[in-house]
């Protein structure tokens, strides 16, 4: 099976959804939001802004800290792998849903003005890495998912 790996850069676009599978197995989805900048090509035809939604899943820590520190609006940096999945709505038609299964995250937008939010962000996987970028972004990783 080949696993394709991405790196997105963009905005979050609705509150972290939270939930816990297992009294310590959180799982968090967001979307994110990426964009192509306008353009215009050498005939001076106008290409638009277009903008593309991510489905974004953590586990884990990482999940706890996207529930903790996450908000709607922020700018994240993200790496992870591509998996899709197909399940039969309630009228028995077949959806396929993709999602970015996120094993690496750096925060980039600066804490809210009020909030204890701190700028290292650490994740509760004893496994996980964690690193200042020094500009006052955060990052955060976890062990991979458990499939």
């Amino acid at each position: 099976m080949s696993v394709n790996k991405v790196i997105l850069i963009g905005n979050v676009g609705r509150e972290p959804n939270v939930r816990y599978i297992d009294r310590d197995v959180a799982v968090a989805s967001v979307s994110l939001a990426t964009s192509d900048r306008a353009y215009t090509l050498p005939n001076g035809t106008q290409v638009p802004e277009r903008t593309e939604w991510h489905n974004l899943v953590f586990w884990r820590g990482l999940a706890q800290t996207v529930e903790k520190y996450v908000h709607k609006g922020d700018k994240l940096y993200v790496e992870g792998s591509i998996h899709s999945r197909s399940y039969d709505d309630q009228n028995g038609v077949r959806r396929t849903v993709v999602e970015i299964y996120v094993d690496n995250m750096e925060m980039l937008s600066r804490p809210q003005q009020g909030t204890a939010a701190s700028t290292t962000v650490q994740s509760v996987v004893p496994s996980a890495g964690v690193a200042n970028a020094g500009n006052g972004a955060s990052t955060a990783q976890t062990d991979q998912m458990p499939f």
